[in-house]
């Protein structure tokens, strides 16, 4: 990228002017990452000012049966297979409630698309850990899930919906997205929910007062392009609903054990610079939502804490146990992260930690790493 062009995209992000898809594909073709990492950070600091939050959370996979068979997934099992399970109702209730003594605040509930569960087998498990934990938000479910549970009830989406809250749900979870453009969607996908449907039921939840969270899988078989095209389709959905909390770019997980299920297991992971990349031209696209959330178990603990600098503010949470990436990637990611774990990371990285809850509500914010030297947020200095 030449002078005259990174000063014109310069120029536009200090000015506030929103970026088009042509500004993102010349972002993604810069080596300057320090001056790329200085404009995302400029827009996380001016949104967000010092601040990186997280929550108290646990995740369940209800089950791993899966009627899909997507190019990316070491995690679904088809029927009968070693290794598949479908959690009785009263298991889980009795995961989540082991970590209430630790603060728990979320449940994040995402799973196969199983062939024979019948549909009342998800408000039920919802109501029963809602009695179970009243005060934690339940977080479930992808809108590829809520897709094909129209299939298997014959109810709308709609209608699933809105039995869906009254049994405890506060939000969609923002899985099933991958990639939007169908030049990669058809070669990586093997479910039915496309962005026609994906958006569809996202804008329905958002029309019915949930904020959900919305997400992308890169670093395999795209090219920045279509990075870029799957942010302007979600930065244009959030202007016409505004109901997306967070955008959370993840990255794809080759499996380290060579699962045969996982087809892409030998294609290369994104590597950090491609990662701190995703995560600064995803913050400058994406001008409409607040936050833009690291999942540390798919990225590791030290390039975290670097997306930090390069546009993030949301290191996710606690998690637990995260079977649809560790099923794959044998990354070396803990199960577990504390709250206390999570506040030396944060600290350590030089911002200020703050606990939330679900709807991004502040539920306590911790002394940063310096409070004289962190008075006010800091800039990058390139």
């Amino acid at each position: 990228m030449d002078l005259r062009r990174k000063e014109q995209l310069e120029n536009k992000v200090y000015a506030g002017e929103r970026l088009s898809f042509a500004d993102g594909v010349d972002l993604y073709e810069t080596d300057d990452m320090a001056w790329l990492g200085r404009l995302a950070h400029h827009v996380r600091t001016e949104k967000n000012g010092d601040k990186v939050v997280f929550n108290v959370n646990r995740h369940l996979n209800l089950t791993n049966v899966c009627t899909a068979s997507c190019a990316y997934c070491s995690f679904q099992r088809k029927p009968g297979e070693k290794d598949a399970y479908t959690m009785r109702i009263e298991e889980a209730v009795r995961l989540a409630s082991a970590m209430a003594p630790e603060g728990l605040t979320e449940l994040h509930i995402v799973n196969g698309l199983h062939p024979t569960l019948p549909w009342r087998y998800y408000p039920k498990v919802l109501r029963e850990l809602k009695a179970a934990l009243p005060t934690v938000a339940l977080k479930a479910f992808t809108a590829t899930e809520i897709h094909w549970f129209e299939e298997i009830s014959g109810l709308s989406a709609d209608a699933i919906l809105d039995e869906l809250m009254d049994a405890g749900l506060e939000s969609l979870t923002g899985g099933g997205a991958e990639i939007f453009d169908w030049e990669i969607r058809s070669q990586i996908v093997d479910h039915k929910t496309h962005w026609e449907d994906w958006s569809r039921i996202h804008r329905l939840a958002h029309s019915k007062g949930l904020r959900t969270p919305s997400t992308m899988l890169y670093g395999h078989i795209e090219q920045p392009r279509h990075r870029v095209d799957h942010v302007i389709r979600l930065r244009e959905l959030q202007d016409e609903t505004g109901g997306f909390a967070v955008f959370i770019p993840l990255r794809f997980q080759h499996d380290a054990a060579g699962d045969p299920r996982n087809r892409l297991m030998n294609q290369p992971m994104a590597t950090g610079v491609e990662a701190l990349k995703t995560f600064a031209v995803s913050r400058l696209l994406f001008d409409n939502v607040d936050h833009i959330k690291c999942f540390w178990v798919m990225h590791g603990l030290t390039l975290a804490q670097l997306t930090l600098n390069h546009g993030a503010d949301d290191l996710d949470g606690s998690v637990v146990e995260y079977k649809i990436t560790h099923d794959a990637d044998h990354f070396g990611t803990p199960d577990k992260m504390g709250r206390e774990d999570l506040l030396e990371l944060i600290r350590d990285a030089g911002f200020v930690p703050v606990e939330r809850d679900t709807q991004y509500r502040v539920i306590r914010e911790f002394d940063g790493p310096d409070a004289a030297r962190r008075d006010t947020p800091q800039s990058m200095v390139v």
